[in-house]
């Protein structure tokens, strides 16, 4: 399924907002951070590689369009929304050994991790200052709301990584717990960017709680449509190796369903599997033919659906503008029936 064209429209401009955020910083650290972001190849030659879905940013600019604001007012929301997310990607490289990211060596890859780590870091922090362009555009009152809300959307992020990694050793993974993870680690910065989007455009509080729970069935939605193609994806067009997820032996949403279905004899052969140091080809086919036995990909479909239903349900009765309301379904759905 193809992104929707809305969502070409704000990407030029939340590009420019992210390159005037770094353009005062010149240290080799901050070339690492545009070599992350596609702007330029590891020497810092200019370069134009993917960047990826910017779905966060888009998603806030949006929303302070269907409360009546300009969306221009929330570039810098925008933009800090993205430089967090990208933080955390180069952050997770570490902590995963992922050695590539979006077809190019991760920055750790490169740089090794100490620097990656401060890179990471270091854009988290500019994260934050990039709020502090919105002066004048709101008052401080907002500002202060936006900065404490985009640190919150922080923390539940590293405590859905932390509770990820967690999950590791662990067999007896719930379901709900699972969504508790995603929840964090998915959902707060997403939810983040549409309540981020509502409060700049002048919201009121109705509308910023209906756009905040609204990203948070996206974020849902988002991850374990993610979850279902790390399994089910067609490696043509996700860019990845079909059942991935089961060779690095991810607790996605089906695997952990079928961990804890009740099926004694499926559980047991999963943690078999699991239990060792490297899942083989032949194992990974293995899995995926006891998840389809155990129903993982039908109840995975089943929460999915319900997180889809929970965001258009929560969209059509949000007191938003109409024009908007339509933008945001279209960019939702593509985000949940998206094949890569």
């Amino acid at each position: 399924m193809n992104a929707p064209v809305i969502t070409d429209r704000y990407r030029a401009e939340i590009e420019s907002e992210l390159r005037a955020v770094l353009e005062p910083y010149e240290l080799p650290l901050y070339g690492m951070m545009r070599y992350h972001l596609g702007w330029c190849d590891e020497k810092g030659n200019p370069a134009r590689v993917d960047s990826g879905k910017a779905i966060r940013p888009i998603l806030c600019l949006l929303a302070c369009r269907a409360v009546g604001g300009d969306y221009r007012d929330a570039l810098p929301a925008a933009a800090a929304l993205e430089l967090v997310h990208n933080y955390s990607l180069i952050h997770d490289d570490i902590q995963d050994d992922d050695e590539e990211r979006r077809h190019r060596p991760t920055v750790w890859k490169i740089w090794g991790k100490p620097q990656a780590i401060n890179a990471g870091t270091a854009m988290r922090v500019i994260a934050g200052k990039a709020l502090f362009r919105m002066r004048g555009r709101i008052d401080d009152a907002k500002l202060l709301r936006c900065t404490a809300l985009l640190d919150e959307a922080t923390l539940r992020l590293i405590e859905g990584q932390y509770l990820d990694l967690s999950f590791e050793d662990r067999f007896d993974i719930t379901v709900d717990e699972y969504l508790r993870m995603i929840g964090g680690k998915t959902g707060a910065l997403i939810s983040c960017a549409t309540e981020m989007g509502a409060i700049v455009g002048g919201g009121d509080e109705k509308g910023i709680a209906s756009l905040r729970e609204f990203g948070a069935a996206v974020g849902r939605a988002f991850q374990i449509r993610d979850d279902m193609l790390g399994i089910w994806g067609e490696a043509s067009k996700t860019g990845k190796p079909s059942g991935s997820d089961i060779r690095r032996k991810k607790k996605s949403l089906p695997v952990v369903y079928a961990l804890t279905c009740g099926d004694l004899a499926v559980g047991k052969r999963m943690r078999e599997i699991y239990s060792h140091q490297a899942v083989s080809e032949e194992a990974a086919t293995e899995v995926i033919a006891i998840l389809e036995q155990a129903g993982a990909r039908e109840a995975a479909g089943r929460i999915f659906e319900e997180s889809c239903t929970r965001a258009e349900e929560l969209l059509a009765a949000s007191p938003i503008d109409d024009a908007a309301r339509v933008e945001l379904e279209s960019v939702m759905r593509f985000l949940a029936r998206r094949d890569y």
